[in-house]
C-alpha cells in the first residue's frame, strides 16, 4: 500500500545510572572507590534508502524508542552503550517537527543520514567523584533521559519526468510502455490512485524515472478530487510531460484540457509552473485526432508531439526528446534539487530542540548504621578445657 504522510514520536535512549562499588579483593581489603560509569544512550537516525517508495511500513508502530544504555559496575566497569535505531525512509522525505512545523530535514540523497533525537549522557560512578579531599565518596550520578519528539514525514517521489493530465487521457498505458513499470489500466477515470514511478530506458545505459501521477481534475489545488494529495510529487520532477487526450469520447476538448491543467499548476506553486513542459497529445489511433491536435497547437503554442500509447506510436520520439531535455541538467548526482520551499540541510541549531524530561538530582549513599553492641561482657577468645591429671 502507498502511504506518503504519517506522523511518528521518536524517543532516544536514556543514559545509564552511574554504579556505586568499592574494591574488595585479596591483599587489599580496603580498596578504594570503584564504580564505573553508566552507558549512553541509543540514538534515533533517519537513514535515506533508494528502492523504496511509501511509508507505509511505518504505519504499524508510530512510537519508536532507541536502547537504554546499561548501568556501570564495580571494578571500573563502564555500562554498555544502547544500541541506536535506523529507521528507514524512501528518499525524497520531508521531515518537519510536528509541533512547530519547521523543516529539519530534506532527504533526498540516497544513503543520507541524519540524528532526530540523541541518546542521553550516562551518569557518572563513584570513581569519577573521588579526589584528595574526599577519598571515599558514595556520590553518584543518574543517566540523562533521551531526547523525543513528535515528527512529520512527508514523502515527494523525485522523479526526471511527471506526467500529468487529466483522467483517462493515457498516462498509465503511456508508461506501462516505455518503462518496466505496471500500473493499473481501465476504461474508467481515477484508475491510477498512487503514483506510479518506473525505469525508462535509453541508448549506452542511460535511463531516466518517469512517474505516473494521478489525474488531476479543475479545483485539485483547492482539495477537490485527489486534491493536493499528489500535486506535491510533481515539485521533485524535472521536466513535466503533459499529456493531453486529442480525440476525447466525453469531457472538455484538447485545448480545454491543456488550459485546465495548466491552471491548476499555475495555482499551486509558480516554480511549479515555470519547469520545461513537453506537451504530447495521445490517442492518434482514433478518429478525429487531427483536429484535437490542430486545437491543442493553437491553445499552447508549442510544438506537439502526437502519439498513440496504445499502438506504440511516436514512442520513440518521446523518449529521445525526454532525454535531450534531461540532458541540459545534467547527472542527478551533480546538480542539486531546486525546491520551491526553503528548507535546511541539516538539523540547525536554532531549529526546535527535542524535549528532554529534567532530571533529579541523585542523594549520595548513605553508610549502613553499624549494629548495637549487646549488653554484658564481651565475647572473648574461648578458652581450651584445662587437661586433667592422671
Amino acid at each position: 500500500m502507498f502511504r506518503d504522510h504519517l506522523h511518528l514520536f521518536l524517543k532516544a535512549g536514556d543514559g545509564g545510572r552511574g554504579c556505586v562499588s568499592f574494591l574488595r579483593e585479596k591483599f587489599m581489603p580496603k580498596g578504594g572507590p570503584d564504580g564505573g560509569d553508566g552507558g549512553r544512550g541509543g540514538d534515533i537516525v533517519l537513514v535515506a534508502k533508494g528502492g523504496m517508495n511509501t511509508l507505509y511500513h511505518l504505519t504499524h508502530q508510530i512510537h519508536l524508542k532507541a536502547q537504554d544504555g546499561e548501568p556501570g559496575a564495580g571494578s571500573n566497569c563502564y555500562g554498555k552503550y544502547g544500541r541506536d535505531l535506523e529507521i528507514q525512509v524512501p528518499v525524497g522525505t520531508l521531515v518537519k517537527d510536528r509541533d512547530t512545523g519547521v523543516v529539519l530535514k530534506d532527504m533526498v540523497r540516497a544513503e543520507e543520514r541524519v540524528v532526530i533525537c540523541q541518546g542521553g549522557r550516562g551518569g557518572r560512578g563513584n570513581k569519577s567523584f573521588a579526589g584528595p579531599t574526599n577519598q571515599i565518596p558514595t556520590r553518584y550520578e543518574d543517566g540523562q533521559k533521551g531526547e523525543s519528539r513528535w515528527v512529520e514525514l512527508e514523502l515527494k517521489l523525485i522523479a526526471d519526468v511527471g506526467l500529468v493530465g487529466l483522467p483517462n487521457a493515457g498516462k498509465s498505458t503511456l508508461l506501462a510502455h516505455v518503462s518496466d513499470a505496471r500500473p493499473k489500466i481501465a476504461d474508467y477515470p481515477f484508475t491510477t490512485l498512487v503514483p506510479q514511478p518506473g525505469i525508462v530506458s535509453g541508448p549506452g545505459y542511460a535511463s531516466f524515472v518517469m512517474a505516473d501521477l494521478p489525474g488531476l481534475i479543475e479545483g485539485a489545488h483547492e482539495g477537490v478530487g485527489l486534491g493536493v494529495q499528489f500535486l506535491k510529487h510533481v515539485e521533485r520532477t524535472r521536466v513535466i510531460v503533459h499529456l493531453v487526450d486529442l480525440a476525447p469520447l466525453a469531457g472538455p476538448r484538447p485545448a480545454e484540457a491543456y488550459r485546465v491543467i495548466r491552471k491548476e499548476l499555475e495555482a499551486y506553486s509558480k516554480e511549479l509552473a515555470a519547469k520545461p513542459e513537453v506537451v504530447v497529445g495521445n490517442k492518434t489511433d482514433l478518429p478525429g485526432w487531427e483536429k484535437g491536435l490542430a486545437e491543442l497547437k493553437k491553445a499552447c503554442r508549442k510544438d506537439v508531439l502526437p502519439i498513440s500509447a496504445a499502438t506504440g506510436k511516436g514512442l520513440k520520439a518521446l523518449t529521445m526528446r525526454l532525454f535531450q531535455e534531461l540532458g541540459h541538467f545534467g547527472k542527478v548526482s551533480e546538480v542539486p534539487l531546486v525546491l520551491p520551499q526553503a528548507v535546511k540541510p541539516v538539523v540547525a541549531e536554532d531549529a526546535p530542540r527535542p524535549s528532554i524530561a529534567p532530571l533529579k538530582p541523585a542523594a549520595p549513599k548513605r553508610k549502613a548504621k553499624p549494629a548495637p553492641a549487646k549488653k554484658g561482657k564481651p565475647a572473648g577468645r574461648r578458652k581450651a578445657p584445662a587437661r586433667r591429671r592422671r
